[in-house]
């Protein structure tokens, strides 16, 4: 993985509040980027959450569970943008991935779709997301093991 630990972007990655909000591992960074009735639809979930409120509390809590994440590549169209990354966690296990995000007229991200691989590390995360959420959120939202 490459990139700065600043930012955890590649040249190929325009710093924003989704990278940084990753750099910081804050729910409130990802509070303040998404809008009221943001979604967030994601391998790692048994079904979407919705809600600023619930949403912040998944994406902080995930941001935590990586080691390093570098966001390698972006590209945008209108109001899309896809960004692939490159992660670790669990004592250095591999994960790599998509995310889609969409954001309203004014900047704030109203859908987010977080795609992880491979397989076997995607269910470890989902199950360790789901015991560091617990019912925040509703724990059904989650694999367990």
């Amino acid at each position: 993985m490459s990139g700065t630990a600043k930012t955890n972007t590649t040249d190929e990655v325009e710093a924003q509040p989704w990278t940084k909000a990753f750099a910081a591992k804050s729910a409130e960074a990802f509070a303040a980027a998404f809008a009221e009735d943001v979604v967030l639809e994601a391998s790692a979930l048994r079904s979407p959450v919705e809600g600023r409120d619930n949403v912040k509390q998944v994406m902080g809590a995930a941001s935590g569970i990586y080691e390093a994440l570098v966001f390698t590549y972006e590209i945008t169209d209108g109001s899309r943008t896809c960004i692939e990354w490159e992660a670790k966690a669990f004592g250095g296990k591999e994960l790599r991935g998509s995310t889609i995000l969409t954001v309203d007229e004014d900047g704030k991200i109203t859908r987010a779709v977080i795609q992880h691989r491979p397989l076997d590390n995607l269910l470890t995360f989902s199950n360790e997301l789901g015991n560091r959420v617990g019912d925040a959120v509703g724990r059904d939202h989650f694999h367990r093991a």
